[in-house]
């Protein structure tokens, strides 16, 4: 049981800082310089396969003026390319999988209907960034015929399934049904970004989600994104968390100790003192400017961890309102707004069962702070962050701020009423409940 303790003894307590203490959480500043439109956007991941039960982009488009009613500003489109069938796992494969990078799956349409699905977005109001899978691809890829030297090979010069190191556990692992691409070599590099920049030109596309990004070198994103950019303006997104990759090539990382933190939360393994931990000793400190995408689901912690209810329990609509007012970009994964409740397949046909969309309100309202409040940034910023003392490690608090804009937040991180105090006056919340100020 976590026990309450006096307000002396909270403001001792490792990693909680004291009340109203602006944290200056950067190191240095960011050289990337974000599209105007980023640094209070929102952001949605679409599973175009699982979206629909038809799974193309054109029945996919028919949800676009709801996404956009909801607020969502920037669509993550899952990748689109052909799925490779050697070594292919369940029926459909793998979307991380490529067979061609510079075509479409036939499952979900041709060029013709995504270019038609970004067409339609931007006239919408939307931003269009697509997956990319630059660190590998299937076993019969078109490179594997007119570039066999290309990519790795073991010690009996053979290709073989790309091994795999897990960021947050180090275990080890091998995806059998992708073979790695040897970016030793300065072809793969110029291949690669050329078919990056032929979407740019195609599609209009206005950026990249870049799959497995840390394995990568970081000097060839900062080469993709100086050449990108001077195709169009671009905006990346890195699965990575490491603060280089922000220097000079990518807008925005994942916040995953964030994400592992409002878990062990939501579970009653951390608390407020946790939380603020995360701010006030972060494992990494990152440049000024930098982005960090926030968030309680994405398509492999739904398929492969588990559902918002099996994460979160009651406190799932606790923690999106953390993930979405905490400093960074909030994501909001397919199906989310409607309370999806199960783990989507990976590998195969599982459509998402639309209801009423029950929980849209909940993240219309969520988005809407984003778009209203110039505090609410989703930079990194030296400043905008103010912790703020409660005296009760069941109640995590808050405040943003950018000029005279003020954002405070409060929740209850439990599944108990709490009581506490703020700037000397008495408040209580009921449980997993929140309440958020403009001051």
């Amino acid at each position: 049981m976590i026990r309450h303790l006096t307000l002396a003894a909270l403001l001792a307590l490792p990693g909680l800082a004291h009340a109203e203490q602006p944290l200056p959480i950067t190191d240095g500043v960011s050289a990337v310089k974000h599209p105007a439109w980023s640094k209070r956007a929102t952001i949605y991941e679409v599973n175009i396969r699982q979206y629909t039960p038809e799974g193309t982009f054109r029945a996919f488009e028919r949800h676009l003026p709801r996404l956009r009613k909801m607020g969502v500003d920037v669509l993550w489109i899952m990748p689109v390319n052909p799925i490779a069938k050697k070594e292919r796992k369940g029926s459909l494969g793998s979307y991380y999988a490529v067979s061609d990078y510079l075509a479409v799956n036939p499952e979900y349409g041709d060029m013709a209907d995504f270019k038609h699905l970004v067409a339609q977005a931007h006239r919408q109001g939307f931003k269009v960034i697509l997956d990319w899978v630059a660190n590998h691809t299937g076993w019969d890829h078109v490179w594997t015929r007119e570039h066999p030297d290309w990519y790795k090979r073991n010690a009996a010069g053979e290709l073989e399934g790309y091994h795999y190191t897990d960021l947050s556990d180090h275990h080890e692992e091998t995806w059998a049904d992708v073979i790695g691409l040897d970016y030793s070599k300065q072809a793969v590099r110029d291949g690669m970004i050329a078919a990056m920049a032929f979407w740019l030109k195609e599609a209009d596309i206005d950026g990249f989600r870049c799959d497995v990004a840390w394995t990568l070198p970081v000097a060839f994103w900062e080469q993709a994104r100086a050449e990108l950019d001077a195709v169009k303006p671009v905006f990346m997104l890195a699965e990575a968390d490491t603060p280089e990759m922000q220097a000079r090539a990518f807008d925005m990382t994942y916040d995953w100790k964030l994400y592992h933190l409002l878990i062990d939360v939501a579970k009653g393994k951390a608390d407020a003192r946790d939380l603020a931990k995360h701010y006030t000793a972060p494992a990494r400190v990152y440049p000024a400017g930098a982005m960090r995408m926030t968030f309680t689901s994405n398509h492999d912690e739904n398929s492969w961890n588990g559902t918002d209810k099996e994460l979160y329990g009651d406190g799932a609509d606790a923690m999106a309102v953390l993930a979405a007012t905490l400093p960074g970009m909030p994501l909001v994964y397919s199906g989310q707004e409607d309370g999806l409740n199960k783990r989507l397949k990976f590998f195969d046909k599982d459509p998402i069962v639309w209801g009423k969309h029950a929980r849209a309100p909940f993240y219309a309202s969520l988005l809407a702070l984003k778009h209203a409040h110039p505090a609410l940034t989703s930079e990194h910023v030296p400043g905008n962050l103010e912790l703020i003392e409660t005296g009760n490690p069941n109640v995590f608090a808050f405040r943003r701020i950018k000029g005279a804009d003020r954002v405070r937040v409060e929740v209850n991180v439990s599944g108990e009423a709490q009581r506490y105090t703020v700037a000397g006056k008495a408040r209580s919340l009921a449980p997993w409940r929140w309440v958020i100020a403009a001051k």
